[in-house]
């Protein structure tokens, strides 16, 4: 998914060029991807990036297949994107078969897509798989975060709840919302693996967001909220995996040094 605005960076960050070799988060993905066995990319797009991105994979990836769907061509029209549920519905015509989703501006490692590629031999209709990260490897050295923690039993999600405040205090613990938290508390960064039959269910929840919320500028309709909605209706189950690498994003123009320093080694 790579049709966000970045507000808070300053600019069109699923570009920015973070890597050793100055790729981007979504030329890492790619590759490590590409390496774990997964067999095609669908960039979801705004159309006023779309050309900066196709540039931009050309260049970094040459002849390589990538197939380009535009957001904002899924209606209703709205300067401000719908959201990633909007996002994957907007290319439901391409995902006829069990995909993954994440985020074109974020860090995975090569480590979590191995366990996704693990996770889409599993999945079934009903069935999904989220590879999630431990908080302590997802807080920034200073400052807060919102991070959406999991609940997890027997392997299996049974609840994701956005905490706000998370941080690393000055002796290496991590609080959120001002109570300690273990380090390895599992959290989701929006790497799900789903089977293609959940399509339909998506629709059926995007139509019931629209219906109460056209008229609202902000409103959006994300995926871990419609994954709780189909979980606690019985239509869902998701098996959860943690993946031991270091996630590595940008939200705001500082983070930009500290992520080409995290990558530096790659």
């Amino acid at each position: 998914m790579a049709a966000g605005i970045g507000s808070r960076f300053g600019g069109v960050k699923q570009l920015a060029r973070v890597g050793p070799k100055d790729e981007a988060f979504l030329d890492l993905s790619i590759e490590d991807g590409l390496a774990a066995g997964f067999g095609e990319i669908v960039l979801i797009v705004r159309s006023d990036i779309e050309a900066d991105v196709r540039h931009h994979i050309g260049a970094q990836h040459g002849d390589l297949p990538v197939r380009y769907v535009r957001q904002d061509d899924l209606e209703p029209p709205r300067e401000k994107p719908w959201g990633t549920l909007h996002a994957v519905l907007s290319a439901a015509d391409l995902l006829d078969r069990p995909y993954a989703v994440i985020n074109a501006d974020d860090y995975y490692g090569p480590e979590s897509f191995i366990l996704g590629a693990g996770c889409m031999k599993r999945l079934e209709p009903g069935l999904a798989a989220n590879v999630a990260f431990q908080l302590g490897r997802t807080v920034p050295p200073s400052g807060s975060v919102t991070r959406a923690v999991t609940e997890v039993e027997n392997g299996f999600l049974t609840a994701i709840v956005e905490v706000d405040h998370c941080e690393r205090l000055a002796d290496g613990t991590f609080s959120a919302n001002g109570q300690p938290v273990p380090a390895d508390t599992p959290v989701s960064m929006n790497f799900w693996c789903f089977h293609h039959s959940i399509n339909e269910d998506f629709w059926e929840r995007w139509h019931a967001f629209l219906a109460a919320n056209r008229s609202d500028a902000k409103a959006e309709a994300q995926l871990p909220t419609v994954v709780g909605e189909l979980m606690a209706g019985g239509r869902l189950s998701v098996e959860v995996v943690s993946s031991p690498e270091q996630w590595i994003g940008i939200t705001n123009p500082e983070d930009f040094e500290l992520a080409r320093a995290a990558l530096a080694d790659r």
